[in-house]
């Protein structure tokens, strides 16, 4: 069984190594938290800058075949929790957990090691100028 693309016939101009890259074979997954602070968002022109720079490294991740999925977040205050150890599975409006920051946002990635991940995790830090948490998935790309 190859891996390259069917009807590539192997006379692809990217190299193999690169094919397989393209395309995840042997990536692992990893979840970018983006842990925002329960405060009022920053003033419209320095919004606006982060998300330029947010978009670029959208942008870069793509370009580099390791975006799977990016996301924002509404505020805690739209979460519905549900209960799963009572009766009738009640829900509580509001976050699960009371704290200091929240997470306002999450990108997938897949990443040859932790320490490409980590790579691409910093570039998201410097862009969105907030902690960024680095955590695999569990699944079947793990070796």
């Amino acid at each position: 069984m190859s891996l390259l693309r069917p009807g590539s016939g192997g006379a692809s101009s990217a190299r193999p190594e690169e094919e397989l890259r393209a395309r995840g074979v042997g990536m692992k997954q990893y979840l970018l938290s983006i842990y925002q602070p329960d405060s009022e968002p920053p003033p419209a022109d320095v919004l606006a800058e982060i998300m330029r720079d947010v978009r670029a490294v959208d942008e870069e991740l793509r370009s580099a075949g390791a975006w799977v999925f990016s996301g924002g977040l509404h505020a805690p205050s739209t979460a519905t929790v549900v209960h799963p150890r009572q009766q009738g599975v009640p829900m509580t409006d509001g976050p699960y957990v009371e704290g200091k920051e929240h997470i306002g946002g999450l990108t997938i990635i897949r990443a040859a090691s932790l320490d490409e991940a980590l790579e691409w995790g910093r570039k998201l830090a410097r862009a969105t100028t907030i902690p960024i948490e680095v955590r695999p998935l569990q699944g079947e790309l793990e070796d």
